[in-house]
C-alpha cells in the first residue's frame, strides 16, 4: 500500500517553509526551510513522490501562480488556498510562525477542508493584469486631479460650477493667470501629468477592446455586454477574474464570493444584520457597483446599448431586459423606503451579480 503525504508550504520571496504529514500521526514527519525557487521546491518534494502519493498546498499571496504551474506541470497535485481559509489558531494563541502556518496547511489538506482557489490560465492572468493596470492608472488619475484642484484652490482660483473636468472646466483652467512663474510651472506639471495618464488609459482601453473581441473571449464578453452598464472593461474583467461561473453552485454563492451579502451577528432569538461583508474579490465588487449606478436612471435601452446587442441571441437580450426592469424597480423601491442611494446601489449590485451569474450558467 502506497503512502500518502500532505505537504504544506509557507511561501515567501526568499525562502519556503515545508511541513510534511502522513496519513497517521499528530506531528509532521519533516519540517525544513528550502529556497523559494520553484525548481528547488519541486526537487524537495520529489523524494516523497517516489515513495507514495503527494498532495501539496500553499497560501495565495504575492508570489502568484508560478509555483503552482511548475508543480502541476510535473503532475504533482497542488492547491492554492485562500488566506481567509487558513486556520490561524484561537484568540488566545498569540504565536505565529512559518512552521505553524505550513503545518496548518498540511492539516487542511489531510482533513480535506475546502478546495483550493480557481487558478486562471496564463492568457487570462495576463488579460487580468492589464485590466488591473488600467484600474491602477485610474486611481493615479483621480489623485492627480485632486492635487490639481487643491492647488488651484490654494491659489484662489475657484471654478463657478461643481462639474469638474468637463470641456468647459478644462478651457477655464487654460485661461488662468498666475502671479509667480513657479506657480505656472507647478500648474503645467500637474496638467501634463493628468493628460499623460489620460492618454495611457485611452491606449489601454483600445488594447482591452482588441482582447475582448478576440476569438478566445468574444462569445462570453458579448453575453455580458447585453446588460446595461456592462461594456468591454467590466465584461472582460468578469471573464478573466471569475473564469468558470459553474464553480459557484448558486447565485447566492457568487454574491457571497464578491462580498456583496449582508454581514450577520445572530445568537438565540436575536438576529442582527449589518453592512456587506466585503470579502472575496474586491476588484469585481467595485466594478459591479459602478455598473449598478446605471440602473438608478429611468428604464430605457439607449442607442449605445442597442448597438452593443447587435448579433446577441434573443434569449440573452430578453434576460438582460428582465434585469433592466427589475433592478431599476428595486433601486426606486429602496430609495422610497428611505435607504440611502449608496445602500440602494449596493443592493442592486448584489442582484446584478446574480443575473450575470445566471446568464453564464442558465442561458444558452
Amino acid at each position: 500500500m502506497r503512502k500518502v503525504y500532505y505537504i504544506g508550504l509557507d511561501v515567501h520571496k526568499d525562502n519556503t517553509q515545508m511541513a510534511v504529514l502522513e496519513m497517521r500521526g499528530k506531528e509532521p514527519i519533516a519540517v525544513k526551510v528550502i529556497d523559494s525557487d520553484p525548481a528547488k521546491v519541486a526537487k524537495a518534494i520529489q523524494p516523497y513522490r517516489k515513495d507514495g502519493t503527494v498532495h501539496v498546498g500553499y497560501e495565495a499571496g504575492c508570489m502568484g501562480y508560478t509555483l503552482y504551474r511548475v508543480l502541476t506541470g510535473i503532475k504533482i497535485d497542488c492547491q492554492i488556498i485562500a488566506p481567509n481559509k487558513v486556520f490561524r489558531g484561537g484568540n488566545n494563541e498569540k504565536i505565529k510562525t512559518d512552521k505553524r502556518d505550513a503545518t496548518a496547511i498540511a492539516w487542511m489538506l489531510r482533513r480535506e477542508e475546502g478546495a483550493g482557489i480557481a487558478v486562471p490560465e496564463r492568457e487570462d492572468e495576463a488579460a487580468r493584469d492589464l485590466l488591473r493596470c488600467r484600474s491602477d492608472m485610474q486611481d493615479d488619475l483621480k489623485r492627480a486631479k485632486q492635487r490639481m484642484l487643491k492647488f488651484l484652490l490654494r491659489q484662489g482660483h475657484i471654478y463657478e460650477n461643481t462639474q469638474y473636468w468637463t470641456g468647459k472646466h478644462r478651457k477655464w483652467m487654460k485661461t488662468l493667470v498666475f502671479d509667480m512663474p513657479i506657480d505656472k510651472a507647478v500648474f503645467d506639471q500637474y496638467l501634463h501629468t493628468i493628460e499623460s495618464i489620460e492618454e495611457r488609459v485611452d491606449r489601454i482601453d483600445l488594447q482591452i477592446k482588441e482582447i475582448a473581441e478576440s476569438p478566445r473571449y468574444e462569445a462570453r464578453v458579448r453575453k455580458f455586454r447585453a446588460f446595461k452598464g456592462v461594456d468591454y472593461i467590466i465584461a472582460l474583467s468578469l471573464v478573466c477574474e471569475i473564469g468558470d461561473f459553474k464553480r459557484f453552485p448558486t447565485a447566492a454563492a457568487f454574491m457571497s464570493y464578491l462580498g456583496l451579502v449582508p454581514s450577520e451577528y445572530s445568537s438565540g432569538k436575536k438576529r442582527k444584520q449589518g453592512g456587506i461583508t466585503k470579502t472575496g474579490n474586491g476588484h469585481m465588487r467595485k466594478l459591479l457597483t459602478e455598473a449598478a449606478w446605471h440602473y438608478a436612471r429611468p428604464v430605457q435601452v439607449s442607442k449605445r446599448l442597442a448597438e452593443r446587442r447587435v448579433g446577441t441571441s434573443e434569449n440573452i437580450i430578453s434576460y438582460a431586459d428582465k434585469a433592466l426592469n427589475r433592478l431599476h424597480k428595486k433601486y426606486v423601491k429602496l430609495v422610497f423606503r428611505g435607504k440611502s442611494k449608496q445602500a440602494s446601489v449596493t443592493a442592486v449590485a448584489r442582484e446584478l451579480s446574480g443575473f450575470l451569474w445566471g446568464v453564464m450558467v442558465d442561458i444558452a
